[in-house]
């Protein structure tokens, strides 16, 4: 029988259990003698599930495997979100699988970390390299998820503490690759159709990501103040970027139109109709009408035609920022309004290409008289 009792000047309560002649004590953290009392039965219930080799009730089984899979089911971001999870879950989960979350402690994660740097060190591009040279960026993610599934598991009540909130980052070098206006034109022209040559050219000239591109609406372009609205979402902050000339030459190009040129029926000429339907559709870059998801694919292929290795379409985001610092733009309104980073964090990736006639001027303006 499962019983609760209060120790002397202590408001908490203490279940008190007794089966088959062994007896288990233990702290109830809580003040409230009905859930002080529920708690002790889920106890009791679960000792004897435990003796009597019975499935342990869902609440009560914290096998590492079973919560993460829980975990990644619950997630409502995208499914974009959910793959890179998964996909960052594939060397630990094998470490993990079988553990007791609770029994899992910050000296664990550490002892992960240490297993998957070494494996990393000992890669075969990796061979020469000193420590300082090589990215443990992948590594990073891994315990960032991590420390997300054990928060997760916090709220639900599942434990108590994170066992990888306090893990230190491994070195992760920077990406901050950029393009001379050679190699921009290089790869513009390296694109093998229309739509690719225009989405790579938007994302040089605003410096947006890649989703907000693609969810990019006629409605939230104003060609007529030079203006296109990025609307919230990675950082729940709206930005407005100025179109450059080149730019609103470029969305002038494919901008939707209500009125197409028809023969003698009505009807569009053939040439014309898919065209019509691009520019019909609510999206600024579309296929045939069609949203589009990705087109990791063709930038490859426009990397590889202008002979540029080791490109990612993110890298462009960074193209854009660099002309943009490089040319005497305010770290905050490159790294703040225009890339919208809510962090210093973000911001300082920049500050090294601070030209040094901005710092020349910002010392001009405080120097003594």
């Amino acid at each position: 029988m499962a019983s609760i009792y209060q120790k002397n000047n202590s408001k908490v309560y203490y279940y008190s259990v007794s089966l088959n002649g062994n007896h288990y004590q233990g702290s109830c953290k809580t003040r409230d003698r009905k859930t002080a009392q529920q708690i002790a039965n889920a106890i009791e219930t679960d000792l004897a599930r435990k003796k009597y080799l019975l499935p342990v009730a869902n609440g009560y089984n914290l096998n590492f495997e079973r919560l993460f899979k829980e975990y990644l089911s619950v997630l409502s971001n995208s499914r974009s979100t959910v793959e890179l999870k998964t996909f960052t879950s594939k060397h630990f989960l094998p470490v993990f699988k079988d553990r007791n979350i609770s029994g899992i402690t910050t000296a664990d994660i550490k002892n992960y970390q240490l297993a998957r740097k070494l494996e990393i060190i000992e890669l075969p591009k990796n061979a020469g390299k000193r420590e300082s040279e090589i990215s443990f960026r992948s590594v990073n993610m891994e315990i960032g998820t991590l420390s997300n599934f054990f928060n997760y598991c916090i709220e639900k009540g599942y434990i108590n503490n994170n066992p990888a909130l306090k893990i230190k980052k491994l070195n992760e070098l920077s990406r901050l690759k950029t393009l001379s206006d050679e190699d921009i034109q290089k790869l513009i022209s390296g694109a093998t159709n229309k739509l690719t040559r225009d989405l790579i050219t938007f994302l040089i000239y605003t410096g947006c990501r890649k989703g907000e591109v693609l969810n990019l609406k006629w409605d939230d372009v104003d060609l007529k103040n030079n203006i296109i609205a990025i609307k919230a979402a990675k950082t729940k902050y709206d930005r407005h970027i100025p179109v450059h000339s080149q730019l609103k030459e470029l969305l002038t190009g494919i901008k939707k139109i209500e009125s197409f040129k028809e023969n003698i029926t009505g009807t569009p000429l053939p040439t014309e109709s898919a065209e019509a339907e691009r520019q019909n559709c609510d999206y600024v870059f579309n296929n045939s009408g069609k949203k589009i998801s990705d087109f990791k694919g063709s930038f490859h292929t426009a990397c590889r035609n202008a002979g540029l290795k080791d490109m990612r379409i993110h890298d462009l985001r960074h193209v854009f920022a660099s002309k943009m610092v490089m040319n005497g733009t305010s770290l905050y309104i490159t790294s703040d309004e225009l890339l919208g980073h809510r962090t210093t964090q973000m911001t300082k990736r920049y500050s090294h290409l601070v030209p040094d006639t901005l710092r020349k001027a910002v010392e001009d303006v405080f120097k003594k008289k």
